[in-house]
């Protein structure tokens, strides 16, 4: 584990189930939570890189639908809807603490070849200029075949490629929880006793759930970047865990000391 000093460049996925709050309405406070803590991390010298889920669940609650969509030409456009009013709820809330913000919507395809290079110089251009780049795969284009399925394996993608020092991922889960329903605190080595505490999603908004989150914090972990989940419904965890990520949540731990 590397020390909480190094930990200067961060990759924050925010999970659908974070912007749902009662009856599929956007919890905006909790927005700006998430916001002050990234902004005080980018004020503070780090560098952060956030990939974000809610284009559906946005466009749901904009469209007034309870459930996700089925039919997937409706389901981007349902994301299409809900992206733009995700960013502009970014937009306002980073431009309160004097932070600008950019998005960058990805395929698979751009894990590869040549756009894997492109898509590198841009995030690391955006965050020599104390931006915040936001992350989403572009739901709008992406078909079955290719699209990721969840941003848990994006996030660890995107941990990859900008080549992060610690990956969050939040949930509105305390972290991976054993079978008395306690959360472990450290995780060595991912294991099939340890695949077999996960389940998947239930919820009506996104998909994933724990499973995809272990996939994710396995693909992190082989690349040498520590993988922490946590509730991002706990004020001031961002912080926390980007000071300590052994503090709260489940760390996931390389083998690098």
């Amino acid at each position: 584990m590397r020390s909480p000093k190094k930990y200067n460049r961060i990759v924050v996925k925010i999970g659908a189930s974070i912007f749902a709050a009662d009856k599929h309405k956007i919890d905006a406070a909790l927005i700006n939570n998430i916001v002050v803590q990234i902004s005080g991390l980018v004020k503070a010298g780090k560098e952060v890189v956030v990939v974000s889920s809610g284009a559906i669940a946005i466009g749901m609650s904009i469209l007034k639908t309870t459930n996700r969509p089925k039919e997937l030409a409706y389901l981007q456009a349902t994301a299409a809807i809900g992206q733009h009013e995700l960013m502009h709820i970014y937009k306002l809330a980073f431009n309160e603490h004097g932070i600008n913000c950019a998005q960058l919507l990805l395929t698979w395809d751009d894990f590869s070849d040549r756009r894997f290079l492109n898509a590198k110089h841009t995030l690391n251009t955006l965050l020599r200029l104390k931006c915040v780049p936001i992350i989403n795969e572009n739901d709008t284009v992406a078909t079955e075949e290719i699209k990721f399925g969840d941003n848990d394996k994006l996030s660890a993608l995107v941990s990859i490629l900008v080549d992060a020092d610690l990956l969050i991922i939040l949930s509105d889960v305390d972290g991976l929880l054993d079978k008395n329903k306690k959360v472990i605190r450290s995780v060595e080595k991912i294991t099939a006793q340890i695949k077999s505490l996960a389940c998947p999603t239930n919820k009506k908004t996104c998909v994933g759930g724990m499973i995809t989150k272990i996939q994710a914090a396995s693909i992190a972990v082989d690349s040498g970047i520590p993988c922490v989940i946590a509730n991002g419904k706990k004020k001031g965890i961002i912080s926390q865990v980007a000071k300590d990520p052994f503090s709260c949540g489940t760390v996931f731990t390389t083998k690098k000391k």
